[in-house]
C-alpha cells in the first residue's frame, strides 16, 4: 500500500511520505555522566526536553526552568550539528509520542533532547513549517504514529518509521492559511495557559498571606 493509498489527497492536493518532504530527521545526541550537573542556571547550552513542548510551541519559561539540565560548553561545540534552527521542526519519539513544537528564534543555537526528533526542511521546500507543524498535530497524523510505536513500558518510535509517516500536501495558498488560522488559535492557546498558571500563583501566595495573618482579610 503507498502513501497515497491510506491517505487519499483531495483534488489539487498530493501524498508524499515525510522522509521525502524532509533535508534530514535528527534524534538527539545521547547524555554522557559529565553533561551531568550543568543546567540552564550555571551556564552551559541550553536543552529542549520533551517537557517542553507544549501547543506546538517550546515552553520552557518556568519556576523551574533554571534547573533544566544543559550541556557544558566544552561538549557542545563538538555538537553543532545538533543546534536547533529557526524553522526546524521538534517532535518527541519516546513517551508520550507524537508532540511537536515549531523552533523560533528565541530557541536557535540551543541542543535537543535524545528523545527528541529534528525535523529540518530544505531550502526549497515543497510544503512550510508552519503548516507541517499544523499537520503533524492533527488527529489523523497523530493516530499513525500512535499505531506505530513499539514498547510495552515506554512506547517510542524509529525515526525509519517516522519517516514513512503519509504527509497531505495542498497547494501553497492553501498551506499559507491553513498555516497561519491554527498558528493563530495556538497563540491564544499559549497565552490562556499562562494567565491560569500566573493566577495559579497568585492564588498561593495570597493564600499564604491570609492564613498567616500577614494580610488581613476584608469581610
Amino acid at each position: 500500500m503507498t502513501v497515497a493509498d491510506e491517505f487519499l489527497p483531495p483534488t489539487g492536493w498530493s501524498c508524499s511520505p515525510l522522509r521525502e518532504l524532509c533535508a534530514s530527521i535528527q534524534s538527539g545526541p545521547g547524555r554522557r555522566a559529565e553533561d551531568k550537573g550543568h543546567t540552564r542556571a550555571n551556564g552551559g547550552v541550553p536543552l529542549v526536553l520533551p517537557r517542553h513542548l507544549a501547543e506546538q510551541r517550546i515552553v520552557t519559561v518556568t519556576e523551574e526552568a533554571g534547573a533544566d539540565p544543559a550541556i557544558p560548553g566544552h561538549r557542545a561545540r563538538t555538537l553543532v550539528k545538533y543546534e536547533l534552527a529557526e524553522g526546524d521542526i521538534l517532535l518527541t519519539r519516546t513517551g508520550t509520542v507524537g508532540r511537536c513544537a515549531l523552533v523560533t528564534g528565541e530557541h536557535a543555537g540551543w541542543l535537543f533532547h535524545p528523545n527528541l526528533v529534528r525535523l529540518r526542511l530544505p531550502g526549497a521546500r515543497r510544503v512550510s513549517t508552519a503548516y507541517l507543524t499544523a499537520y503533524l498535530s492533527a488527529t489523523a497524523a497523530r493516530d499513525w504514529i500512535r499505531n506505530r510505536t513499539s514498547g510495552a513500558v515506554i512506547p517510542s518510535l524509529s525515526i525509519r518509521t517516522l519517516g514513512e509517516l503519509p504527509v497531505l500536501v495542498p497547494p501553497a495558498a492553501e498551506q499559507t492559511a491553513i498555516g497561519a488560522t491554527l498558528a493563530a488559535l495556538d497563540a491564544k492557546i499559549q497565552a490562556h495557559a499562562e494567565i491560569a498558571r500566573v493566577t495559579r500563583d497568585y492564588r498561593s501566595v495570597l493564600a499564604d498571606a491570609l492564613m498567616t495573618g500577614t494580610l488581613p482579610a476584608e469581610p
